[in-house]
């Protein structure tokens, strides 16, 4: 056994077309730094670059 723990995982999850219009306003609850999980090769088939550009204007 792992012994006694507290695990907090809150999650918010956008879908749809216009998802990335909340990227902004949720980078703003965190600090500067992300983390960028993905598997296989779907980060290539999302718009990377979108992604990239609203991250590195929410500096």
């Amino acid at each position: 056994m792992l012994g006694d723990f507290t695990f907090h995982n809150p999650c918010r999850i956008h879908f749809g077309q216009n998802a990335l219009d909340n990227l902004s306003s949720e980078l703003a609850e965190y600090g500067p730094n992300v983390v960028l999980v993905y598997g296989g090769g779907s980060i290539k088939k999302l718009d990377a670059d979108e992604v990239r550009e609203i991250l590195m204007a929410s500096e």
